[in-house]
């Protein structure tokens, strides 16, 4: 059966909230590495199950859950001192909303960075570029460092207060 390219693509971009909300759990990263790629193996192995129609991020963070409870159980036969089951699922269903509200902020953002001009749009993508540098964007557009600082705030400044306007329509 072909991997469908939307699955790989959620996969792939979902990896870091998996690992942060497993990390919540598990409390320690070296664990929460571990516990993640037992969570890909199983996502891959209920490809089948996905439906692209519905989030995906939700679908496989439920996988995580039980990935990490599970790990939390093995542990807990090997300890004696390890959470409850209770108290890792209060701590797992709060990273949950906590993901949610993430998840929101990102598509306000997504959202807010439509509404800058293309101008505006390209100076924060070359920013954030791995090798993006404010000292190297002066030079390439003749200006100080300063100033290219400054547009980069002002536009940070107005999507916060895009973002910020966004997430109160939705509460509204």
């Amino acid at each position: 059966m072909a991997v469908p390219a939307e699955f790989m693509t959620q996969i792939t971009r979902s990896q870091r909230q998996l690992h942060a909300f497993i990390l919540s759990m598990v409390w320690n990263t070296a664990d929460a590495d571990d516990v993640l790629q037992e969570t890909n193996l199983v996502l891959w192995e209920k490809v089948a199950e996905f439906d692209s129609d519905r989030p995906f991020l939700p679908w496989a963070m439920r996988f995580a859950q039980l990935q990490a409870l599970a790990w939390l159980k093995r542990r807990r036969r090997q300890q004696r001192v390890v959470f409850d089951d209770d108290l890792a699922r209060l701590l797992a269903d709060e990273a949950a909303r906590e993901e949610v509200v993430f998840e929101d902020r990102r598509q306000a953002l997504a959202a807010c960075l439509q509404k800058l001009t293309s101008e505006q749009r390209d100076l924060v993508a070359r920013r954030y570029e791995p090798t993006g540098s404010v000292n190297a964007m002066a030079e390439a557009a003749g200006t100080t460092p300063k100033a290219v600082s400054d547009r980069l705030r002002r536009i940070r400044h107005a999507l916060l207060q895009c973002i910020q306007r966004t997430l109160g329509e939705a509460i509204a």
